[in-house]
C-alpha cells in the first residue's frame, strides 16, 4: 500500500491548557470523520480506528493490518445510549451489563441495525459493541460523532500494541494519525460475550472476567474457541476466534501447570537459543537466556499488562529461535492471558502437571541403586545414568573437553581421549581442583540430560547420579530418593560385585558421603536390607508404583484447585 505521513497527537499530559487538548482531539476526530485511519488508546490495547459506518474507511483497516476479511470488527461507542442506533432486538440484560461494566473492557455481540455495513461485521447479522474506559478514546469518539470500528492496532498476526510506540512500529506510514494516551492499563483485549443466544456465550476472554459476567448473567457458556483452535471451515463470530493471533516470529510453546512445575519443565526443554517468558520468581532459573518477566505468579493484572510487551520483545531478537512461556491458571483474568498465550503458540502446549515424571536416585556405592533403577525400568521408565552420560560426553562433546583442557592442561591423548589416570592424579590429590572438575561437569551434564529427554520422550525417567544434590539435578526431579543400606551389607555387595578385597571395599565406602547426608537432602529414603538384588528390586518396584501414583494424584489435585 502507499505510504502516508502519520500525524502524532501527544495527549499523555492532561495538565496542558484545555484549548490545546481540545484542538488535538478535534484534529484526531476529523481524521475519522473524513474516512481516515487513527491509532487510538483504550484501557485494553491500542486500536486502529475508522468510521464504522463508512465501508471504504473500514476496508482501509483490513488493508493496513493485512487482516482477513472474514474477521469481524468491534464498534466503539461513548455510552449505552448509542446501542439502539446500531443494534436491534437488544435484550434487557445487555443494558444491565452496560450499566455495570461500561465504560470498560466488555464487548457485547448484538443483532446489527441496517446502517452497519457488511464489511464491518464480515457479513454477519450481528455486531460487537463496546464503550472503552479511556478518557482520550471517549473524547475522540464523542467529537467524531460516529461509532469507531477498531481492531487492535498491530499488523495482523503480531502481538497487540499496548503503547503508541508499538503502534508506530507497526503502522507508521500506513495510517493517518496516532493518538498517544500513555500505556494501556489492562493489557489484553476486551471480553466478548454473545448476547444473541441463550445462555449467553463467552467468545473471547479479556479484561472482564468470566466470574464477573456470571455475577450478572448467571451461567455463561464458554465457546470452544477459547481453549482450542477453530477449524478451518468455521466462520468466526467475533475477533480473535479463528486465526493465529498475538504471535512473535519465533515459535512459542506454552507450558501450563503449577508454576514451579512449569518452570522446571521449561528448564528441562530449553536450549541455548531459547527465549523464556516466565513469572518473576523463576527468572533466576534461566540465567544465560533471554528472559521476559510476566510479573509475580500471583499477580494476574501485572501479567496481563506485560504479556504483549514480552511477546513483542522477542520479535527484535534474531538470536532467539524458540520461546517457552509459563501460563497462569484460568481463574479471573488468567483465562484471557491463557487464551492469548495459546493463540500465540498456535495451541502448541505442554501440560507440566501431565508431563514426564522424573525421579532422581542417589546413594552410596553398594546401596542398591542399580536394582532400584531396574525396578523403574520395569515400570516403563528410562534411566539416565549420569556417570555413563559424562563418559559419553568426554568422547563426543568438544566444548566439555575444551573446558577440562583449559582448566587442567594436557590431560587428553593424541587420539582425543581423556587420560583419566593423569586427570585423576591432578584432582584426587587436591580437593579444590576436584570441585573445579565437578563444577565443569555439572555445567554440561544438565543440558545434555535435557537434550536426551527431548529426543527420546518418555512418561517416566530415572536420573541416576551419586552427586544428584550437589549438581543441582535434583531441581529437575519430581522426587529425589536416597537408596541407603547398612555399611556391612554394602561392603559385602561391593566385594562380591567388583571382585576386590574387603579392605579396599571398606575404603571405598568410608570415602563416600554418609547415609545421613542423603536422608537429610533427599525427599524420600528407600532402605535396602534385602539379602538379594532380586528381592530388593521387588521392594523397589512396589515403592515406585506407590510414589508415581502419589505424584500423579498430586498433579490432578493441583489442576482441580
Amino acid at each position: 500500500m502507499n505510504t502516508m505521513q502519520t500525524k502524532y497527537f501527544d495527549l499523555r499530559d492532561t495538565k496542558r491548557p484545555v484549548n490545546e487538548i481540545e484542538s488535538q482531539i478535534a484534529d484526531a476526530a476529523a481524521i475519522l470523520r473524513r474516512g481516515g485511519l487513527l491509532g487510538l488508546p483504550t484501557e485494553t490495547v491500542y486500536g486502529l480506528g475508522a468510521n464504522g459506518l463508512d465501508s471504504d474507511a473500514v476496508r482501509k483497516i483490513f488493508e493496513a493490518k493485512g487482516r482477513p476479511q472474514d474477521n469481524p470488527l468491534i464498534l466503539h461507542v461513548s455510552g449505552a445510549q448509542w446501542i439502539p442506533r446500531y443494534c436491534v432486538d437488544v435484550p434487557p440484560l445487555a443494558y444491565e451489563l452496560a450499566r455495570r461494566f461500561w465504560p470498560g473492557p466488555l464487548t457485547m455481540i448484538l443483532k446489527r441495525a441496517a446502517c452497519v455495513p457488511d464489511v464491518t461485521t464480515a457479513g454477519l447479522d450481528t455486531v460487537g459493541v463496546r464503550c472503552p474506559n479511556h478518557p482520550v478514546a471517549l473524547a475522540v469518539i464523542r467529537e467524531a460523532g460516529v461509532p469507531v470500528a477498531a481492531p487492535s492496532a498491530n499488523i495482523s498476526g503480531r502481538p497487540s500494541c499496548t503503547s503508541a510506540q508499538d503502534v508506530l512500529e507497526d503502522m507508521d506510514g500506513r495510517i493517518d494519525g496516532i493518538v498517544d494516551g500513555g500505556p494501556c492499563a489492562v493489557g489484553v483485549e476486551s471480553t466478548i460475550v454473545d448476547m444473541t443466544c441463550k445462555p449467553p456465550r463467552l467468545l473471547r476472554p479479556g479484561g472482564l472476567s468470566l466470574e464477573e459476567l456470571e455475577g450478572v448473567l448467571g451461567h455463561v457458556e464458554v465457546d470452544k474457541a477459547v481453549l482450542a483452535p477453530v477449524t478451518a471451515g468455521e466462520r468466526p463470530r467475533a475477533p480473535g476466534m479463528k486465526y493465529r493471533h498475538y504471535a512473535p516470529k519465533a515459535p512459542v510453546t506454552v507450558v501450563t501447570g503449577a508454576p514451579d512445575r512449569s518452570a522446571q519443565e521449561i528448564r528441562r526443554r530449553m536450549r541455548s537459543s531459547s527465549g523464556i517468558i516466565c513469572f518473576e520468581e523463576f527468572v533466576s532459573m534461566f540465567q544465560g537466556h533471554k528472559v521476559q518477566s510476566l510479573g509475580p505468579s500471583g499477580d494476574k493484572m501485572t501479567q496481563a499488562q506485560r504479556l504483549f510487551d514480552a511477546l513483542r520483545a522477542f520479535d527484535s531478537d534474531r538470536t532467539v529461535t524458540e520461546i517457552f512461556a509459563q501460563c497462569p491458571d484460568n481463574r479471573g483474568i488468567g483465562l484471557a492471558i491463557n487464551n492469548r498465550l495459546k493463540k500465540a503458540a498456535g495451541f502448541h502446549l505442554v501440560d507440566a502437571d501431565e508431563a514426564t515424571v522424573i525421579i532422581g536416585i542417589t546413594g552410596g556405592t553398594g546401596a542398591g541403586k542399580t536394582s532400584a533403577l531396574r525396578a523403574l525400568e520395569a515400570l516403563g521408565g528410562k534411566v539416565l545414568d549420569c556417570d555413563q552420560v559424562y563418559h559419553e560426553m568426554l568422547r563426543d562433546n568438544r566444548e566439555l573437553c575444551a573446558a577440562i583442557g583449559a582448566q587442567f592442561g594436557d590431560v587428553f591423548a593424541e587420539d582425543g581421549s581423556l587420560d583419566r589416570k593423569k586427570l585423576g592424579e591432578i584432582v584426587f590429590a587436591d580437593r579444590d581442583r576436584l570441585e573445579m572438575l565437578n563444577e565443569i561437569t555439572f555445567r554440561f551434564i544438565r543440558p545434555e540430560l535435557q537434550r536426551r529427554m527431548r529426543e527420546t520422550p518418555c512418561l517416566l525417567y530415572g536420573i541416576d547420579a551419586i552427586r544428584l544434590i550437589e549438581s543441582g539435578l535434583a531441581t529437575m526431579c519430581d522426587r529425589t530418593v536416597a537408596i541407603t543400606s547398612p555399611q556391612e551389607l554394602r561392603v559385602r555387595r561391593i566385594v562380591q560385585r567388583d571382585q576386590i578385597d574387603e579392605r579396599y571395599a571398606r575404603l571405598r565406602v568410608s570415602a563416600q558421603r554418609s547415609d545421613d547426608y542423603y536422608r537429610e537432602n533427599c525427599d524420600l529414603e528407600l532402605s535396602n536390607t534385602a539379602e538379594s538384588a532380586e528381592a530388593f528390586e521387588e521392594t523397589a518396584r512396589e515403592f515406585f508404583e506407590k510414589l508415581i501414583l502419589q505424584i500423579k494424584e498430586e498433579k490432578q489435585h493441583g489442576r482441580e484447585e
